[in-house]
């Protein structure tokens, strides 16, 4: 393969830390070799790594473009897919609400596309939360700690949402009460 020596190069790069110089010599590979799939991908890696989302989902579209039965490219894009849901969410997210149905209606598809999305959980109890709908906040933060029990996050968030579930059953039982 030309781009081998390049590749070589990128993870030397990767294991000193240094990934804007892999980068570098992943698009040199590319440059060598544009329609070999894994290059695209393994860019797509480091990119995502680097924070840089839309280069990543950019190259790892390129990938799959080029190898579509590939099925790690696929997961792949897919995982980038979600992050893209979460950080378009977050955005969405302010003290004002004003936007929190497309807030959680992003993270939902984040979710199905990553079931393992574990912020994106985290977010949505948040968003459920702060409509005071604590028993869709409960559920999503259940999920976070089936798939990681010991998640002090999640259990901080639950243990407050079952308070402030309890404290908002109470006043509308006052609330019954009083009628």
């Amino acid at each position: 393969m030309d781009g081998e020596r390049e590749l070589q190069k990128a993870y030397e790069s990767i294991l000193g830390s240094d990934f804007e110089k892999a980068i570098e010599w992943f698009e040199k590979a590319i440059a060598l070799e544009p329609d070999y799939a894994d290059y695209h991908y393994k860019l797509s890696i480091t990119y995502a790594r680097s924070n840089k989302l839309e280069k990543a989902l950019n190259r790892a579209k390129h990938a799959v473009r080029l190898e579509p039965d590939n099925e790690s490219y696929r997961f792949h894009l897919q995982y980038l897919y979600a992050r893209e849901k979460v950080q378009q969410a977050e955005k969405l997210l302010n003290p004002i609400n004003e936007r929190l149905d497309m807030a959680i209606a992003l993270l939902k598809e984040a979710i199905i596309l990553d079931p393992l999305a574990i912020e994106a959980y985290l977010i949505l109890g948040a968003a459920y939360a702060s409509r005071q709908e604590y028993h869709q906040a409960l559920s999503a933060v259940n999920e976070v700690l089936r798939l990681d029990p010991l998640h002090e996050i999640a259990s901080q968030q639950i243990t407050e949402y079952k308070h402030q579930l309890m404290l908002q059953d109470n006043i509308q039982a006052n609330s019954y009460d009083q009628k």
